[in-house]
């Protein structure tokens, strides 16, 4: 487990063996050597705690879950709205567009994620359900958490702006460059050494869509917008093309306001949806969201759904597309987020034809080689069967009816009954 703590601080102090002893073995942990992380803003060393002889040469942490977490004990007094704007400095400084503070009751929304589990609305994400209560409780998913700071990224790239050819492919624009996670949280881990810097050891957790966390509730709690209908967070000054991500800090920072909202009567976001996937305000069911069809879905793209999706291959921005805030959106500056190898022109045919180990090597990086080949000529295959009718698209589709796998032929076999020709 990683630790991020002032070696200075460490130094000062001295740890409690009996009392890491303890903590491990209260929480059914057996006595053993644990490994931490010091970070001391030049470099990372190693130290050790023998819990089994009873020796520590730093104080360290206590155990949470699987995992061992740095201690939330500050040192004298701080001053922490002086320090909420040093952090609001560092992660200007480090390309984020916004920070904002948020508490960690999320009672309301705990509530309206039940419901909408119960529902169904899920579909196959089992892991929305695995956490139990975690996922609306911050300080039950990292006990200590006092504060989340909650940080949002642009990422509307320069060049997306896809033609209307259904021969082209099209994807979300958040998936034209490099996977975004890396660099999320290589800059929230920055600005967690900042902070290690200023006040010491202090104990925290990063998060960027790598876990039960319910990112936008958070963010809209710190400030940095408003749910809008199609259920991602708005802002007025950058719509909804941004990433966001996370510090749960062993802190007491004061929270920030929510703001207000500002979609007013307008429902362009849910009658825009090609497959009816908002069956109310505020409510999606994911089971027919073209984005869960085709990154979520790992088993067969209902029938009945297919030719909606058209010629969408990863993902779906259509909601975005025509919220009047998103006029408003700047462009990102973080060359990461800009497309690659093509994929803001790229046509069915030619995509199809990408070998797994094409598919592999030109997606390095990219957060659609999580989906694999197999559900990528799946993908296509769909798109292929709404694309118009031609010999190009024929032989193409033609060329992976014997695919090995069964899932792909079954969509090669149904997109080639809608070219009869």
């Amino acid at each position: 487990m990683r630790f991020n703590q002032s070696v200075g601080w460490a130094l000062r102090r001295l740890a409690s063996a009996d009392f890491l002893q303890q903590s491990a073995h209260q929480r059914g942990f057996p006595s053993t050597e644990v490994a931490l992380k010091v970070n001391d803003g030049s470099g990372a060393q190693v130290l050790s705690h023998d819990l089994t002889q009873g020796r520590a040469q730093r104080e360290g942490g206590r155990f949470i879950g699987q995992q061992v977490f740095a201690a939330g004990i500050i040192g004298g007094m701080h001053d922490w709205i002086g320090l909420k704007e040093k952090i609001h400095d560092w992660g200007s400084d480090l390309g984020f567009a916004a920070v904002g503070f948020a508490g960690v009751d999320l009672g309301l929304a705990e509530t309206g994620l039940m419901d909408w589990l119960a529902a169904g609305c899920h579909g196959e994400m089992d892991y929305m359900a695995h956490h139990g209560t975690k996922r609306s409780r911050p300080a039950e998913l990292v006990p200590g958490t006092q504060c989340v700071i909650t940080c949002r990224m642009n990422c509307r790239p320069a060049s997306a702006d896809f033609s209307d050819d259904p021969t082209h492919a099209v994807i979300s624009r958040y998936a034209l460059g490099r996977d975004y996670h890396r660099l999320m949280r290589a800059r929230l881990q920055k600005l967690a050494d900042h902070i290690a810097g200023e006040i010491g050891t202090f104990g925290y957790r990063v998060f960027t869509d790598s876990a039960p966390v319910m990112e936008v509730e958070l963010a809209q709690n710190a400030g940095l917008g408003w749910r809008g209908k199609h259920t991602l967070l708005l802002t007025r000054e950058a719509g909804s093309w941004f990433f966001l991500g996370e510090l749960f800090v062993e802190l007491p920072l004061q929270p920030d306001a929510p703001t207000g909202t500002h979609c007013g009567d307008c429902t362009a976001c849910l009658t825009a949806c090609p497959t009816g996937a908002f069956i109310a305000p505020y409510r999606l069911d994911a089971r027919l969201c073209i984005s869960y069809l085709t990154i979520e879905l790992a088993s067969s793209i209902p029938v009945e759904l297919r030719p909606l999706i058209g010629n969408r291959i990863y993902g779906c921005d259509d909601c975005q597309l025509v919220c009047p805030w998103n006029r408003f959106a700047p462009l990102t500056a973080e060359p990461d987020f800009a497309p690659r190898h093509g994929l803001d022109s790229a046509t069915l045919v030619e995509l199809f034809a990408w070998s797994e180990r094409d598919f592999n090597a030109r997606l390095a990086g990219s957060p659609i080689r999580r989906i694999g080949h197999e559900r990528w000529l799946r993908n296509i295959a769909v798109a292929l069967g709404n694309a118009p009718s031609s010999q190009l698209t024929s032989d193409a589709l033609r060329s992976r009816a014997n695919h090995p796998s069964e899932l792909v032929r079954e969509h090669v076999a149904w997109a080639l009954q809608r070219h009869p020709g």
